[in-house]
């Protein structure tokens, strides 16, 4: 079995993804009727008929709202991809993977390698079903590095299947379909565009689950977590910026941006949590830096909350997820004002040697300057900074009981003790502080303490995929040189020459290697009378096949022959007769991986519209491609070592 597959874990996990398939396929068969149901609605001028035709409708629709709803509750089972560590962590949030149907292109490729190719199709069928094999286990992924792996694998596997069975003009006729990962409803379409988004979307979905496991308590975990939920944010956003049109909500550009933004919050709080497990936090700098720290985890969760409740994303977000959101922004709102207080009342009062540098970050500290006494006063009078701590402990119970009330509103966090307990954790601690610092005898108002400037360390990073690192073969090296032997490419069908070599040899030039080219013939010359032509590539000479063969290959085969000659098999490619082509061919080929960027999907685009625009939303691909190709492509640049045989 594949590695990096985990199809029998009967884990918590799987159990999941085997209730999200059954649900998934109950809302398919619910659109399916209601499909059904809303084109007899149109159809029908009967008033019987549309009266019931409604009420089966209102019943398919709360159907529908019950299964989402049940789907929600699943995908916000956050716990099951927690880790178990005794310590308490705040949950993060992960997303499950998209679901797919099978798909079986046994038939199609069979019948495309013999149209395109000339080839016998059967005897490609164990390449293709290899290929089946490697899309079967990667719906499966284990939820780390080898199914990571596997996923990248499939991926890069998708180009070669792009490159050798996608021809621009016309489609392979099969459809890829996926369930969207936050709603279940199923998608499908014709575009390997599609099958590519959904698999990179996988790939971030599987980062989150790892990131979301990690143990946070200790260092090395933490630094697992950053990475992971970075490297999620970097295929999120990387499927933004290079797929559009996308049929499914998930992939909407407003929904990846949404996810990016996730990611990028929980990694900011990682980092908070780095610092507050790398610093002894006695000292009055340190405590200033954690609150700025806080502030900025706050920041960026208000900013994912605010994405998360625009128009065309807050119907689909999980209410639980948006809840979350909501409560860790308040939750770390009050941190810092807990922090500051904190460094106010515990630490000693500046000493005169102390004063230039905490005055430094104190300048800088508070969004703006608090009433009251200049700094120097306030640093070194141990009254004053009671006071300004006491204010901003106020603050920081206000927003803890805040966190606490938009955590209740949710019942699905309500079952999730761990972020209850967190939040309670954290509101007692300060109300203790309060209760410790607050004398009877203070006739003062507590005043209101500014907010804390936002400040990190550490700012998170978005990791591209690094999809060079799962090095692939071509499973269909066998039809050829992609070069040549490609979906875009046609050719004439293979013509047998037979040669004898003349006392000036064969009387042509050849040129390049896999596949060998005719780069000039004499006239007058063997070549010439044996029909051969400028431009021909030479794919067998004797019966052996000579496609991948490298020059000197393809010499020495052509210098063994005695009196009997030779028998040549050559090929022409369509539209490249003439030496004005052949030499733009070896040109062309001299850029190597360069000719594989056409920007295949737009091409569909146009085509596949005219066809049958209403029922197909094609995806395009956006023509920013990276500049640098990805793959190590299996053919070499062609120099200018012609030479006469």
């Amino acid at each position: 079995s594949q590695q990096g597959c985990d199809p029998f874990a009967q884990t918590q996990r799987s159990k999941l993804q085997h209730r999200r398939a059954r649900i998934n396929q109950q809302i398919n068969k619910e659109m399916r009727m209601r499909a059904g149901a809303e084109n007899l609605f149109r159809a029908t001028s009967n008033h019987k008929v549309k009266e019931t035709v409604a009420l089966e409708l209102s019943y398919v629709n709360s159907n529908l709202q019950l299964l989402k709803e049940e789907l929600e509750e699943l995908n916000s089972s956050v716990d099951v991809y927690q880790n178990d560590s005794e310590s308490i962590s705040v949950p993060m949030i992960p997303l499950g993977l998209k679901e797919t149907k099978e798909l079986d292109l046994l038939v199609p490729l069979k019948d495309l390698i013999s149209e395109h190719y000339g080839e016998e199709g059967v005897s490609f069928e164990k390449e293709i079903k290899e290929f089946m094999e490697l899309r079967q286990a990667m719906r499966t992924p284990s939820r780390n590095e080898a199914g990571l792996e596997l996923l990248m694998e499939y991926y890069n596997q998708l180009y070669f299947l792009d490159s050798r069975f996608f021809p621009p003009t016309k489609s392979l006729g099969v459809f890829f379909h996926w369930y969207d990962s936050l709603t279940g409803v199923p998608s499908h379409q014709r575009a390997l565009a599609f099958e590519k988004g959904s698999v990179l979307f996988n790939i971030g979905a599987l980062h989150t689950q790892i990131g979301a496991r990690q143990d946070r308590a200790s260092l090395p975990g933490l630094n697992q977590a950053i990475d992971a939920f970075q490297k999620a944010a970097g295929a999120f956003n990387y499927l933004k910026e290079n797929f559009s049109n996308a049929p499914s909500l998930d992939m909407s550009a407003a929904s990846l941006n949404m996810l990016v933004r996730l990611m990028v919050a929980q990694v900011q709080e990682c980092v908070f949590e780095k610092m507050t497990l790398m610093r002894a936090q006695h000292d009055f700098l340190a405590r200033l830096q954690l609150a700025q720290e806080a502030a900025r985890v706050e920041d960026v969760y208000s900013l994912v909350h605010q994405t998360m409740t625009q128009a065309h994303v807050k119907d689909y977000v999980p209410f639980s997820w948006t809840t979350m959101v909501h409560v860790k922004s308040e939750h770390f709102k009050a941190l810092s004002h807990y922090f500051a207080a904190i460094a106010l009342c515990d630490c000693p009062a500046a000493s005169d040697a102390e004063l230039p540098e905490q005055e430094k970050a104190f300048i800088q500290f508070h969004v703006t300057m608090p009433e009251g006494p200049s700094l120097r006063v306030l640093l070194q009078d141990p009254e004053e900074r009671r006071k300004l701590g006491k204010a901003h402990l106020k603050k920081a119970i206000m927003k803890h009981e805040e966190a606490m009330r938009i955590h209740g509103l949710c019942k699905i966090l309500r079952k999730m003790d761990i972020l209850q307990e967190v939040l309670s954790f954290a509101h007692k601690r300060s109300l203790s502080k309060y209760s410790e610092i607050d004398h009877e005898e203070d006739f003062f108002e507590t005043g209101d303490a500014p907010d804390i400037h936002p400040k990190t360390h550490q700012k998170p990073e978005i990791k591209s995929p690094n999809f060079s690192q799962v090095k692939v073969t071509d499973l269909f090296h066998r039809l050829g040189p992609l070069s040549v032997f490609s979906a875009k490419n046609k050719w004439y069908p293979v013509r047998r020459v037979h040669l004898m070599r003349g006392e000036n040899g064969f009387g042509f030039t050849l040129r390049g290697d896999s596949p060998v080219l005719i780069a000039g013939v004499i006239p007058g010359g063997c070549a010439a009378e044996a029909g051969l032509k400028e431009g021909d590539y030479i794919i067998s000479v004797n019966g052996k096949d000579c496609k991948w063969s490298k020059h000197a290959e393809v010499v020495q085969l052509l210098k063994s022959t005695g009196e009997e000659g030779v028998e040549i098999g050559v090929i022409t490619l369509q539209g490249s007769e003439g030496p004005k082509a052949a030499d733009k061919k070896a040109a062309a080929m001299s850029l190597g991986s360069g000719m594989l960027k056409s920007n295949k999907e737009n091409s569909r685009k146009s085509l596949m519209n005219s066809k049958s625009a209403s029922t197909l939303l094609v995806w395009s691909k956006k023509s920013k491609r990276s500049k640098k190709s990805t793959y190590a492509v299996p053919f070499t640049a062609v120099g200018d070592n012609e030479a006469m045989y």
